[in-house]
């Protein structure tokens, strides 16, 4: 009996080349890209996502809440720091939160504009008619997130007399407000209606709009992954 002697053919002689290549590449020659995975987390972060319209509400939520309890903090800190440098007539200047520096850093940030309203205003400027609804206590349903428009988001939230520090010039006069120091607030503001509060009793109300890039921006912010350190390998 005769054999005959076929030479190989193309699919052989793939799968021997690939048999000579593969112990020349072992795993410890294998060069991996540096931070990788934080490319490939960057890289998706700069994809255009859509943002659906309860995700921009949320955001427009985020913004308010971000601001005006910003905005509510330094207040608390600049009339300690007022009140016991020089008592009232140091810290009167001071009680306008929705001008600090910082609270106008973070609304240009969020592209919002903040204001305070309220139905017995110091400063006449700060006059709105509002409802027991809109003074009810300050809960996560107190919280008016709305859509005015395409570009534009509406917040609102009460404002609750909550540090007792704020008695000394929304209190009641002769009881928590000083007859000397009502003397220097009817001085600056005449028409004042602004005292007889008490502690925990709702002042007024925040109002902020919000552009919508802003809010967009900062939802994009808050949902973005951010990678974790990583050890280092020696």
């Amino acid at each position: 009996m005769r054999f005959r002697f076929r030479a190989p053919g193309p699919a052989f002689s793939t799968v021997a080349l690939l048999l000579l290549l593969l112990p020349a590449c072992r795993p410890d020659q294998i060069e991996h890209i540096k931070n990788g995975k934080q490319i490939a987390t960057t890289l998706e972060n700069m994809v255009v996502k859509r943002i659906l319209p309860a995700a921009l509400l949320r955001a427009a939520r985020w913004a308010g809440d971000s601001l005006t309890y910003s905005a509510d903090r330094e207040l608390r800190r600049q009339l300690a720091t007022r009140l016991q440098a020089g008592g009232v007539a140091a810290a009167l200047p001071y009680c306008r939160p929705e001008a600090y520096a910082s609270t106008d850093s973070l609304a240009r940030i969020l592209k919002a504009t903040p204001r305070r309203r309220t139905s017995r205003p110091r400063n006449p400027n700060n006059q709105a008619r509002l409802t027991a609804t809109q003074l009810r206590p300050d809960t996560t349903t107190a919280h008016l997130v709305r859509r005015l428009d395409a570009e534009t988001f509406s917040y609102q939230r009460p404002i609750t007399l909550s540090d007792a520090l704020c008695l000394r010039c929304h209190g009641e006069v002769g009881k928590d407000i000083s007859t000397a120091d009502y003397a220097l607030i009817k001085k600056q503001y005449p028409a004042d209606q602004a005292t007889g509060y008490r502690l925990g009793e709702a002042m007024g109300v925040w109002q902020v709009s919000l552009q919508r890039d802003g809010v967009a921006e900062l939802y994009t912010m808050k949902t973005r992954k951010v990678m974790k350190k990583r050890k280092p390998l020696f």
